[in-house]
């Protein structure tokens, strides 16, 4: 069985994936028995994505239009930015887009709340990574009650067709909420505390956020029900264990290159005489 097969979220789930924070579930690692089956697992997997990521770049180098968007979702401390090191470390950063989305600028306030998203969508042949997203807009949206309920409501349906459309013009969306505990995140920001090197990614506002755990919790359900489609599926990985989150992302990107099968562009110029001219040269 795929990982994405056992990640992959049933949409009747959601309300009890987010109530199960607390339960032990978010420690679990589907798919894998033991951290050093893993790291054997990634080795191999590390010179297949590399090679197929170099496949889908070379492909649009030749026109072609298809790309592949992974988008990554979390609370604060999930593990969003260690993923996004560990993945572009596996690949050409030459054919990787990332893009953050935090606080919306003035700029971007100015237009629908997809505008800036759309924005960031990589040319065809590019891996996109989006650390956090469009889902903030009905996440921190909701929780701190900062529009009326009647404009963030209607954002599932717009999200649910931009995603569509995404798919319609050839590109993936792998969708992954990485699943932490309150318990673990508490302990991840204690250690941003405790450690010099570990301040700068502290944000007194997390403190601040951790008191709406519930509200959070209650918003992520919501956007896990109303936006996992045939399309563009929700894929939550449990992320106590920073390594399996790590394969986890790893081996769901790589599951969705191999899906799309990218093809080596055909020469645009006659090789054998090519060959001729250098044989030639000095």
């Amino acid at each position: 069985m795929k990982l994405r097969e056992r990640l992959v979220l049933d949409p009747a789930d959601a309300q009890a994936i987010a109530a199960a924070v607390n339960d032990g579930t978010t420690r679990d690692t589907p798919g894998v028995k033991s951290r050093k089956k893993a790291e054997k697992q990634l080795f191999v997997m590390a010179s297949k994505l590399a090679d197929l990521q170099e496949e889908l770049y070379a492909e649009g180098r030749g026109g072609g239009k298809r790309r592949l968007i992974v988008l990554l979702q979390g609370t604060d401390a999930s593990g969003k930015d260690g993923s996004v090191k560990h993945v572009i470390g596996l690949v050409n950063p030459a054919g990787v887009r990332i893009s953050s989305f935090g606080k919306p600028t003035k700029e971007e306030l100015r237009h629908d709340f997809l505008w800036r998203i759309q924005r960031a969508v990589p040319p065809g042949g590019y891996i996109g990574v989006f650390n956090r997203s469009q889902y903030e807009d009905v996440l921190i949206v909701r929780v701190h009650d900062l529009l009326p309920r009647t404009t963030w409501s209607r954002r599932y349906a717009q999200i649910n067709a931009f995603e569509q459309g995404l798919v319609d013009s050839g590109t993936v969306v792998v969708k992954v909420m990485l699943h932490i505990s309150s318990a673990e995140q508490k302990a991840r920001l204690s250690e941003r505390l405790d450690r010099e090197d570990k301040h700068w990614k502290f944000n007194p506002g997390d403190i601040d956020e951790r008191g709406r755990w519930a509200d959070y919790m209650q918003a992520y359900a919501a956007a896990l029900e109303k936006c996992s489609t045939d399309a563009a599926p929700w894929f939550v990985v449990p992320a106590d264990r920073k390594w399996y989150a790590r394969l986890a992302v790893t081996n769901l990107l790589l599951e969705a290159l191999e899906e799309m099968d990218p093809k080596w562009p055909a020469a645009d110029f006659d090789v054998e005489a090519e060959k001729e001219r250098l044989a030639l040269t000095p």
